[in-house]
């Protein structure tokens, strides 16, 4: 039977070999063909099921039913699901049910009819719609808690495709797609560089194609501004970039409260110095004030005394021996109370510079310093250091800030600044260089910059490099400015590593 029904060797197999179970039936109603598939779905053999007559697969509370259903194909045989697309249920030979979907196509062999009827696994088809219908709507639901929009950039085509949520974003109207210049069009022409520097790393195939970076967008409508945070991955054919796929998130909400905290920290950091300078100035007047009242009176006696020309040489020694004593008093007094205002036990640990580095870069950037470029040449697996982690950062930040400030007001054109960490092996030590792009500092300037009050700002107290040496060196190194005709002012300073510490 099965020679003379599939005689064609490239149709028979391509029947036994096809993924889907099927059965060929006669127009009596009987299986005349089944291949392997159906054969393992029902759990026959060849033998078993040929010219079996098709409702023994069905269970019989379903026989009238397919036998109706078989009656009506057979008035208009044309390839159609059975039963309308509505699931039926196989009799498998021991006994199961197994809901199944099967679709019907009419073929003649020679001169008899058959219908070859083709059986999917509706539970299975059902699940997998099912799992797919959760998963779009976790989808849709994340996207709309997040507020995400959804991007696809075809390089090869120069077009975005777009969601519902990136056209509101960009204000445009229902187009799916969008040219690229148009959709560049959109973005703050001083965020474009930016923006293309971390594309152009991204589509490098020497990276991992990972995308993300911040700009703003003005809605060509209404001209309002939006912070956007993109992130997504391009996709590589043959080395060539061929996608962009990512999500935009509208963060303006964010950056604005951002500058807000920035403004208010700001603010309080300001008044803070101002009440330290002016606590700090109080004592000191404090302190100073009797001592300078004497040695002004031992100085203007003996002035008199040497004006008047019949002075007492006993007398003038005296008075210039008391205004020595005042003298020597407030130096006194002056070292006493920088001692007082810097008591307390330090508290050390150990701790990764470059990473305490990096938290300064931060910090110095959250803070209304984020201008500049840092170029970083970090020693890796560098051993830990010791010292109070805290005060170590409020070294690097008053640094990055001095650099920063520096390059501000001279309107530098480059506003890089160097930033090295590494051992020094002539000390054994962690070293730090930072080398800013400001005009530097002339040699007057340098011999005075870590002296307390003295400044170059025109709203600086001059305390700022004073108290950052005093830190370095309470945690055991030493901070100085390099003497060199670079362009830049360039500083250094050292901290010991743990290791060496605790050998010691």
């Amino acid at each position: 039977m099965k020679d003379s029904l599939l005689t064609n060797l490239s149709v028979q197999t391509l029947f036994d070999v096809a993924a889907d179970a099927m059965l060929l039936v006669d127009d009596t109603g009987h299986v005349q063909q089944a291949n392997p598939v159906a054969l393992e779905l029902l759990g026959y053999t060849f033998e078993q099921i040929n010219d079996l007559e098709i409702e023994a697969l069905i269970p019989e509370s379903y026989r009238s039913q397919h036998h109706q259903h078989r009656n009506t194909y057979a008035k208009n045989p044309e390839k159609r699901p059975m039963g309308k697309g509505r699931d039926l249920v196989a009799l498998r030979r021991d006994g199961s049910e197994l809901a199944v979907d099967i679709s019907l196509s009419p073929l003649d062999i020679g001169h008899q009819h058959f219908v070859l009827a083709t059986l999917h696994i509706a539970d299975k088809r059902r699940k997998v719609e099912e799992a797919l219908k959760i998963s779009e709507e976790r989808l849709r639901l994340a996207k709309e808690a997040a507020g995400l929009g959804v991007f696809d950039f075809d390089y090869r085509h120069n077009i975005i495709h777009w969601d519902e949520r990136m056209r509101d974003i960009w204000g445009e109207e229902s187009e799916e797609t969008v040219s690229y210049k148009k959709f560049v069009a959109a973005i703050h022409p001083d965020d474009r560089v930016a923006r293309q520097a971390v594309i152009d790393r991204a589509i490098d195939p020497a990276s991992n194609g990972e995308y993300s970076v911040d700009y703003r967008v003005r809605n060509p409508n209404d001209g309002v501004e939006r912070w956007i945070a993109t992130m997504g991955r391009i996709h590589f054919t043959n080395g060539h970039a061929t996608r962009l796929l990512g999500v935009a998130r509208d963060i303006t909400d964010q950056k604005i409260l951002e500058k807000t905290l920035q403004e208010q920290r700001a603010e309080m950091e300001a008044l803070f110095k101002q009440q330290v300078a002016s606590q700090t100035v109080s004592a000191i007047a404090h302190e100073l004030n009797q001592p300078l009242a004497a040695i002004s009176a031992y100085s203007e006696v003996a002035l008199h005394a040497l004006n008047s020309g019949t002075f007492n040489p006993e007398n003038l020694k005296h008075a210039l021996e008391g205004a020595v004593s005042q003298a020597q008093r407030a130096g006194k007094s002056l070292h006493e109370l920088l001692a007082f205002m810097q008591k307390g036990e330090l508290v050390t640990e150990r701790f990764e510079l470059n990473h305490v580095l990096k938290e300064a870069l931060n910090i110095a950037k959250g803070d209304g310093y984020g201008d500049f470029s840092p170029l970083l040449s970090l020693e890796p697996a560098m051993p830990e250091v010791l010292g109070n982690v805290t005060q170590v950062r409020k070294i690097l930040v008053n640094l990055l800030r001095n650099a920063v400030e520096a390059m501000r007001g001279a309107g530098a054109p480059s506003s890089a600044i160097s930033i090295t960490v590494r051992t020094n092996q002539r000390i054994n030590m962690a070293h730090v260089t930072i080398q800013d792009s400001g005009p530097g500092l002339d040699a007057d300037t340098a011999k005075r910059i870590f002296e307390p009050f003295f400044t170059t700002k025109p709203t600086g107290i001059g305390m700022g490099l004073a108290i950052s040496r005093a830190l370095t060196e309470a945690n055991g190194g030493e901070l100085w400015l390099e003497q060199n005709n670079k362009p830049g002012a360039t500083f250094h300073f050292t901290l010991p590593f743990a290791t060496l510490a605790f050998s010691t």
